[in-house]
């Protein structure tokens, strides 16, 4: 029986395992115990004859879960040991897990559901968003470059919106999420708890789930100005064009890690063409180049820890940014 304290509350009711993140006091950030309890859970449950479909929520009011610990990825930087690879590893086997779970995977998107909330619950079967919804990939603002199989999802969105989402960090509302293919229903938020209810009986519960047509979602300009693989190029079509949100992207972009903004380019470039499992290799082999790179430990310090919002990127120019380290991201790992 799990009890309260739990990180990961991992319990079976009825038809359904139910899998609730247990840190509202960090909304939900995922820790390698969270980690390993989840990937555990799912394994166990996907030969369970009594277990039909999965359920991910998040305690708390204020999301399903805010990220990977960015704080204990810091840790590991500035500690005594550095096993950056293993760090990430993990974490992405976890959702490669979700991603071929062999039942209905469900996932309350409620709240906030950033970086590492979005590989637990994007690549599931059911994804549920609600009028609290924030959804983000906000990587580049601390230097590395969006993971979790994210870009896989991102790379499939209409246009280039998914290139816009994954350069500029964009917060989602539940309409952008879906128009983005990160989710797949509206649910107000005051219905989870009887939905969740309907799906200890098991999954038929999901046939009623059948929503309306999302709303439009404009994004001319994000057409006109992500094409191509030269930032630069991205950059000025932003700042020169008339619509006043173009050229908010472009101060946003001015505002990341150089070296970050060229890799996640060519990642959700290369990701186009992937399946999921490469996607999650390219976001191992990048990743673990991008948190040995200055630009993650002072992105880490200026956004969590100081809080000072003013990072000192290394290079702190895209004309700067070594051709040669952006290459070696993408070699394959020792």
């Amino acid at each position: 029986m799990a009890t309260t304290d739990q990180p990961v509350l991992v319990r079976v009711e009825g038809r359904l395992g139910h899998l609730t993140l247990n840190r509202p006091q960090r909304i939900n950030a995922l820790g390698q115990d969270m980690i390993q309890l989840v990937h555990r859970a799912l394994d166990r449950w996907a030969v369970d004859p009594d277990v039909e479909l999965v359920l991910i929520d998040g305690a708390g009011s204020r999301g399903l879960c805010a990220g990977g610990d960015i704080k204990e990825a810091y840790q590991t930087l500035v500690g005594p040991e550095l096993v950056a690879a293993t760090f990430w590893s993990a974490e992405y086997e976890m959702d490669a897990a979700v991603a071929h779970f062999p039942k209905p995977y469900v996932a309350f998107m409620d709240g906030i559901v950033m970086g590492g909330g979005l590989g637990v619950s994007a690549h599931g079967t059911v994804r549920i968003v609600t009028e609290r919804s924030v959804l983000a990939m906000p990587e580049t603002a601390i230097g590395l470059c969006p993971d979790v199989g994210a870009l896989y999802l991102l790379s499939r969105a209409p246009g280039e919106f998914g290139t816009h989402a994954a350069l500029t960090g964009a917060r989602l509302d539940a309409a952008q999420a879906i128009h983005a293919g990160l989710a797949d229903h509206f649910v107000r938020s005051s219905g989870l708890p009887a939905l969740k209810g309907a799906l200890t009986q098991g999954s038929a519960a999901l046939d009623s789930l059948v929503g309306d047509e999302p709303p439009a979602v404009e994004h001319g300009w994000i057409d006109e100005c992500y094409v191509g693989d030269d930032i630069f190029a991205i950059l000025e079509r932003l700042e020169g064009h008339d619509h006043p949100d173009a050229q908010s992207a472009a101060r946003t972009l001015r505002s990341m890690a150089p070296t970050a903004l060229v890799v996640t380019l060519r990642s959700i470039r290369n990701a186009a063409t992937m399946t999921v499992d490469e996607v999650l290799d390219q976001d191992l082999r990048v990743c673990s180049r991008l948190m040995m790179h200055p630009d993650f430990i002072e992105g880490v310090r200026a956004q969590v820890i100081d809080k000072d919002r003013n990072p000192a990127w290394r290079p702190d120019r895209l004309t700067d940014v070594d051709d040669d380290f952006v290459q070696r991201c993408f070699d394959p790992l020792d």
